[in-house]
């Protein structure tokens, strides 16, 4: 017997229920961005190994996948390097190309490449996939989707607040309660200058991004690992341990940070997005009861990528015990790594399957979006299929999904067909309908049965 098939570690297959219910996050987020006035771009699965190494860090490197050149491979490789032990110099003759990690850097690739056709400011989304050779786990795959949204070539902080709102609609229209986290990389900066360790900023990010994960403990741990002395790690503890309203905090950061123009600056940028969030989003503004999702700071917020300069931002799902389900940022120079310095650049992105998880565990999706077919004709035959057809495209042309079963098969089958596909309602039509124009309608679900016109059925299934 020929062994079953699989699929890689960290991939999925997605059945049409599951489709049906990923098209619903797809289409909402895709919504929201167009009413912000953000236009759909893509860029291709596999970017040149150029574009993408170096732009994620060394642990960032080491997760892409990189993709074999085709036809003859090993030509003009030494035969020295191919019995070594896979140096960096052989993967660079055997790869050229890879799989893309993100949207972030193909999008500062594509706006460098086709700056002379963009108008800006620039605002973009983009709804694909990414891979990561990752070591897959609950919550964490190889591939997945990014739904990502970015304006570049503005450095306005009203950028920054109407990626907030957007945040706050998508899950709002979800129904999915979050809080949103936002930080400053300036106001770490200015942390690590503080405690004398400026040239340990990625590395004190890096650790501290992981304080939901492995606790203080670990961080303290993996900073001194890093190298940085006991005495500036005990610096850092009342500020990784800051606890009070933002307005609190900000107040106490403005103390602590009071010699450090670049801290100072970031905490500036933070008070204007917690203040023109929450005029956009109070009751009154948003015609909810309660108002937007809460805007929190949060000084332990690091994002792991080197790229962001600015406000950072992170989503988490208040009624889920989930990783971060959206997160984002502000970038000064990522086109800087293409040859064009100086265009900044904001931008979040959804992370599509841990919102699926999310919506599946809260059971929030709605009804509708996992029924496909809403009507099935029943087929007892030629004469009886050719006199449903006419109505079958009625009711497709008001709208209705509709079916015709193809076979002329036993009663029973068909209503097991109807029933396993969730289908609501089934027409029928044997002699005494077809000699008074007429079909019966079953409603599925209460078993109730009327006699009708074909108008009066599209009427009866569309209401």
């Amino acid at each position: 017997m020929a062994q079953k098939p699989s699929i890689p570690k960290g991939t999925r297959d997605f059945g049409p229920a599951e489709m049906a219910r990923r098209n619903y996050i797809f289409d909402t987020i895709r919504s929201v961005y167009a009413l912000y006035g953000f236009r759909q771009i893509e860029t291709p699965a596999m970017e040149n190994l150029s574009t993408l190494m170096g732009k994620y860090g060394e642990e960032g490197d080491k997760l892409l996948f990189k993709i074999l050149n085709s036809g003859d491979f090993l030509r003009g490789v030494d035969a020295q390097e191919l019995s070594g032990e896979g140096s960096p110099k052989l993967a660079s003759q055997l790869c050229e190309k890879g799989l893309r990690y993100d949207l972030t850097v193909p999008f500062a690739r594509y706006v460098v490449q086709h700056r002379e056709e963009l108008t800006l400011p620039f605002r973009r989304f983009q709804i694909q996939p990414v891979w990561r050779a990752d070591r897959p786990q609950k919550g964490r795959y190889r591939e997945f989707y990014q739904c990502d949204a970015d304006v570049v070539g503005s450095d306005s902080l009203l950028n920054e607040v109407e990626l907030m709102q957007i945040i706050d609609e998508v899950f709002h229209r979800f129904g999915i309660r979050v809080c949103i986290k936002i930080n400053n990389r300036k106001i770490l900066t200015g942390i690590a200058e503080l405690i004398g360790q400026a040239d340990k900023i990625v590395d004190i990010t890096v650790a501290i991004d992981k304080l939901d994960k492995i606790g203080l403990d670990a961080v303290n741990a993996e900073l001194a690992e890093a190298g940085i002395p006991q005495p500036a790690i005990e610096q850092l503890q009342p500020i990784i341990n800051l606890s009070g309203t933002n307005e609190e905090k900000l107040a106490t950061m403005r103390q602590v940070l009071k010699d450090s123009q670049t801290g100072l600056k970031g905490i500036d940028e933070v008070a204007y997005v917690l203040q023109q969030y929450a005029l956009v989003t109070a009751p009154a503004s948003t015609g909810r009861v309660e108002g937007g999702a809460p805007l929190q700071l949060d000084l332990t917020l690091a994002r792991g990528l080197n790229y962001y300069t600015g406000c950072i931002f992170e989503v988490k799902a208040l009624d889920v015990e989930i990783g971060s389900i959206t997160g984002g940022g502000r970038y000064d120079n990522l086109t800087g790594i293409f040859g064009m310095p100086g265009l900044s650049g904001v931008g979040i992105s959804f992370g599509a399957d841990r919102i699926y998880d999310v919506l599946n565990q809260l059971e929030l999706y709605p009804q509708a979006i996992t029924t496909a077919t809403q009507l099935l004709f029943v087929n007892f035959g030629e004469t009886e299929a050719a006199y449903a057809l006419p109505a079958l495209a009625a009711c497709r042309r008001a709208g209705i999904r509709a079916e015709i079963y193809p076979d002329a098969s036993k009663m029973k089958k068909q209503m097991q067909y109807a029933n396993a596909r969730a289908i609501p309602f089934v027409a029928l039509a044997g002699e005494t309908e077809m000699a008074d124009g007429k079909f019966t309608l079953k409603d599925m679900n209460t078993g109730e049965q009327t006699v009708v016109t074909a108008q009066e059925m599209v009427e009866k299934v569309r209401s």
